[in-house]
């Protein structure tokens, strides 16, 4: 590979991985493990976790940290997509005042990983439908419908599906009709008429 070429081909895959970039990814481009070490102890690229890299010259995301996560699985499985879930997803979208210690990345259900999964991962197992996801930052997390469905599943809590429900009507990233099936289906009560909530407001 000629002089600064690996410089053009890893910023080619890491453009739309917000800087990060996995070591398979690399070698398919055509650069060895060797070059990636090289590459590290000169400072131009940072191994973040084994089989992950970032370009310290890409501007720093917020969403790193999902993004590393979302690759981790890539490592041996260049095949496998995993989409930030459950309570991270919540915290990506702003619903809730949720704060995992832990970041959750959902898997299809035809992948098992067979190394150690970090202390700092949780993996869920999920074959999502294509309506399940979306791209924000460019990190695949699930939408906000999908993770408060997947929140309620794992048993989070009546009182943080709530609030992710009524932060979602507010900011707009539930629509109302999505918002009202949602708390029919999973709190079992029903959304209050919004021409009673409105005469309410009126009469304050």
């Amino acid at each position: 590979m000629q002089k600064r070429q690996w410089d053009t081909v890893l910023y080619d895959i890491a453009e739309n991985q917000v800087g990060y970039f996995t070591a398979a990814q690399a070698r398919t481009a055509g650069l060895h493990q060797v070059r990636l070490v090289q590459l590290a102890r000169q400072g131009a690229i940072e191994r973040v976790s084994r089989g992950v890299y970032s370009l310290t010259r890409f501007p720093v995301s917020q969403l790193g940290h999902y993004m590393e996560a979302v690759l981790w699985p890539q490592v041996r499985r260049p095949d496998v997509v995993g989409v930030i879930s459950h309570e991270s997803a919540l915290a990506i979208h702003e619903l809730s005042d949720v704060n995992p210690a832990r970041i959750h990345v959902t898997l299809p259900t035809s992948v098992r990983i067979r190394r150690e999964v970090p202390k700092r991962l949780v993996i869920h197992y999920a074959d999502l439908a294509a309506e399940d996801v979306e791209t924000v930052g460019g990190v695949p997390v699930t939408t906000p419908a999908r993770s408060i469905r997947d929140a309620h599943a794992s048993h989070l809590g009546a009182a943080v599906v709530r609030q992710a429900m009524a932060d979602g009507r507010r900011s707009g990233a539930l629509p109302t009709a999505v918002a009202d099936r949602l708390q029919r289906e999973l709190l079992g009560t029903r959304p209050r008429p919004r021409s009673s909530t409105r005469r309410r407001l009126e009469a304050r």
